[in-house]
């Protein structure tokens, strides 16, 4: 992929973990930012990423300064008019997005696919203000950190053309990233999804009194998901048979929770003005999170997925 110029839309988490996956391969990376009076705080956010790498012995000084010089911060929608693929990665709202493949569409002729980092948005609701786009853009969805974790999720439109598919798996490869296809959209896709129908059956456990967040936190840390790291689902129960599996499905499933929408347990808590989470005034959500170094514990969040980050790095600086 000799031509390939890897464009990103959006400076958030996703879109600067982006730019670290795609510089740590040699790949040339245009970022747009709309605001160039915050280039300077996203580089410095880039520098932590990297650094963090070296801290943890992945990569060499000498690589990470190798890559950076593979990103270009611009300011104008026509400094992208190169890129081939692009990943958006702005805010979830379809007014934001449509607006953002507007203007892909009026400056960047030669981008062959467009990967949307959305994470409930469908591919043809996103090609609805944009129908010349439409067979070229699709759904990209990663998990954070985007440069640790492997996984992506593609999840195409009925008009998404099998060259726009094809390049991405190309794209995607060359990142080294393990990508899913959907067969067809589902609310949620495929991590998501499974990630919170957990999500809603440990919550019907706090709701009615059976046990409390850390008994239940202790039960996945020290039980079944450490295995589902080398293993799958369907290769466990395959190996284990479904006679058991059967009669256990017979006996849990008239009992898994049923919500309409977030229960009351997670509602209050969002519209709490100061228990909401770990960043409250209160810094309290189910936990309390004062006193907990948030260093030590980004490390644990990450501690799984170094183990990814096995491919070659740039050995020389860029040529632009």
């Amino acid at each position: 992929m000799n031509d390939l110029i890897i464009g990103i839309v959006g400076m958030g988490m996703i879109g600067n973990s982006t730019a670290v996956l795609s510089t740590l391969h040699g790949l040339k990376t245009i970022v747009y930012l709309r605001n160039p009076q915050k280039a300077e705080g996203c580089l410095v956010e880039f520098d932590r990423m990297y650094q963090q790498m070296v801290d943890q012995q992945v990569i060499s000084a000498e690589q990470a300064a190798h890559a950076k010089t593979y990103l270009n911060v611009v300011g104008r929608y026509e400094d992208m008019s190169k890129c081939t693929f692009i990943f958006e990665a702005i805010q979830e709202t379809p007014e934001a997005k449509w607006n953002c493949f507007k203007a892909i569409e009026l400056c960047c002729p030669d981008v062959k696919a467009i990967g949307s980092c959305s994470s409930s948005i469908l591919p043809d609701e996103l090609a609805e203000a944009t129908p010349n786009l439409a067979d070229r853009i699709l759904v990209t969805h990663p998990f954070y950190p985007v440069h640790m974790v492997p996984y992506v999720e593609l999840c195409v439109g009925e008009n998404t053309s099998d060259e726009a598919i094809r390049y991405t798996r190309e794209v995607l490869d060359a990142l080294d990233r393990k990508p899913s296809v959907l067969k067809k959209p589902n609310p949620g896709f495929i991590g998501n999804y499974l990630q919170f129908a957990l999500w809603a059956a440990a919550l019907k456990l706090l709701e009615e009194g059976v046990c409390d967040p850390e008994d239940i936190d202790n039960c996945l840390a020290y039980s079944f998901c450490p295995r589902y790291t080398s293993i799958g689902m369907f290769e466990h129960f395959d190996n284990g048979g479904y006679q058991l599996n059967a009669s256990t499905c017979d006996n849990v499933f008239p009992f898994l929770p049923r919500y309409e929408g977030a229960p009351d347990i997670v509602r209050e808590k969002a519209e709490s003005t100061d228990a909401w989470g770990a960043k409250s005034p209160s810094k309290r959500g189910f936990y309390d999170w004062n006193g907990v170094d948030p260093v030590e514990y980004a490390k644990r969040v990450n501690a799984p997925y170094w183990k990814f980050i096995d491919w070659e790095f740039p050995e020389q600086n860029c040529t632009w």
